[in-house]
C-alpha cells in the first residue's frame, strides 16, 4: 500500500500543469490561480492543526516559516507557473528537477557537505541533461522567458531548502505546511491586487490545484513515507514529472524532441544518483508541490 500512496502523491503532484492550463484557458491569472490555491490548501491544514493541536513556533522558528512561505514559496511557485503559462509544462517540470543539482552545490559551496564521485557525477549528469533539453530541439519561440522562470524557480526551490535545513525536526509538519501556505496566500494576494477567480469554472481548477496537487499529495506523501521510509519515497517521487509528460501530452498535445527526452532521462538520473538525500520527501511535506526540500528527521515522520 505505500508504494501506492506515494505513486498517488506523485500524481497529484504532476498533475498541477493540467490544473493550471485549465484556469489559464478559463482567464484565471497566475496570481489570481495562486492565491487561491494558497487559501485554500492553507484553511484544509489550519483544520487538521485545529484537529491535532501541535504547539505554534515561536521567535526564529515562526519568523523562518513565514519567510519560507512569503518568500521562498511565493516566488518559486510563481516562477513555475509562470513557466507553465509560456512553455510546455513537461519541459517546465524537467527544468525543475535540476533543483537537487542545485542543492548539492550549493551544500557543497557552504562546506555543508563534502563533494564526493556520486555527487560530482550527478551534477555533470543534471549539467548534459539541461544542455540536451535547451540545446537540443529548441525552445518554442517566445518560450525564453518560460524557460528563464523555470530555471528562477529550481533557483528559488534551491534556495528555500537550504534555509529550511536550519528548521528543528520536531516542528509538526502540518503545522508548518498551513504557516508556508498562508503566508504564500498573503504574498500573493499583495502582488496580484488581492484578486480571485472570478468565475465557477476558474474555482473549479483551481479548487483542484490546491485539494488534489496540494493537500491530497501531501497527505499521501506523509503516509508513503511512514509506511516505506522517506528513501523508498523520494525515489518513488520522481514519478512527478512523468505523469506531467504523459497527461499533458493526452490533454495539450504537448511533446518533447528526442534530445529534450534525453535530456529529461539525465536530470531524473541525476536525480536518482543522488538518491535525492531525503531533500526531496521532506521539502513536499513543508510545501506540497512544484516547490520544494531538506532531510526528514525520524520527528517528522513518527508525526501522529
Amino acid at each position: 500500500m505505500g508504494v501506492l500512496w506515494c505513486l498517488i502523491s506523485a500524481a497529484g503532484f504532476g498533475l498541477s500543469p493540467i490544473f493550471a492550463k485549465g484556469a489559464y484557458q478559463s482567464g484565471v491569472s497566475v496570481t489570481e490561480m495562486l492565491t487561491g490555491r494558497f487559501v485554500i490548501a492553507a484553511v484544509v491544514l489550519w483544520a487538521v492543526c485545529a484537529w491535532r493541536r501541535p504547539a505554534l513556533p515561536t521567535g526564529r522558528v515562526l519568523l523562518t516559516a513565514v519567510g519560507l512561505g512569503g518568500i521562498g514559496y511565493a516566488v518559486q511557485a510563481l516562477c513555475y507557473f509562470g513557466a507553465v503559462a509560456r512553455i510546455d509544462a513537461s519541459l517546465a517540470a524537467l527544468l525543475l528537477y535540476t533543483f537537487p543539482a542545485l542543492v548539492t552545490a550549493l551544500a557543497v559551496a557552504l562546506r555543508r557537505e563534502s563533494l564526493d564521485r556520486r555527487k560530482l557525477a550527478a551534477l555533470g549528469c543534471s549539467a548534459v541533461g539541461l544542455v540536451l533539453l535547451l540545446g537540443l530541439g529548441g525552445v518554442s519561440e517566445g518560450g525564453t522567458t518560460g524557460v528563464l522562470l523555470a530555471l528562477g524557480a529550481a533557483v528559488a526551490y534551491s534556495l528555500y531548502l537550504t534555509v529550511a535545513d536550519g528548521l528543528p525536526a520536531d516542528v509538526d509538519v502540518y503545522l508548518l505546511s498551513a504557516i508556508v501556505c498562508t503566508a504564500a496566500a498573503i504574498t500573493m494576494g499583495f502582488a496580484g491586487g488581492f484578486q480571485l477567480p472570478g468565475t465557477a469554472e476558474g474555482w473549479m481548477w483551481t479548487g483542484l490545484l490546491g485539494l488534489v496537487s496540494t493537500v491530497l499529495a501531501m497527505a499521501t506523501l506523509f503516509v508513503g513515507v511512514r509506511l516505506l521510509g522517506a528513501p523508498t519515497a523520494a525515489i518513488l517521487s520522481c514519478a512527478e514529472p512523468v505523469v506531467t509528460l504523459a497527461s499533458t501530452s493526452v490533454v495539450y498535445g504537448e511533446s518533447l524532441t528526442p534530445g529534450q527526452l534525453a535530456g529529461g532521462v539525465a536530470v531524473l538520473a541525476a536525480v536518482l544518483v543522488l538518491r535525492l538525500n531525503l531533500d526531496f520527501v521532506r521539502q513536499r511535506q513543508l510545501v506540497g508541490g512544484n516547490a520544494p526540500d531538506t532531510p526528514v528527521h525520524s520527528g517528522h515522520l513518527h508525526d501522529r
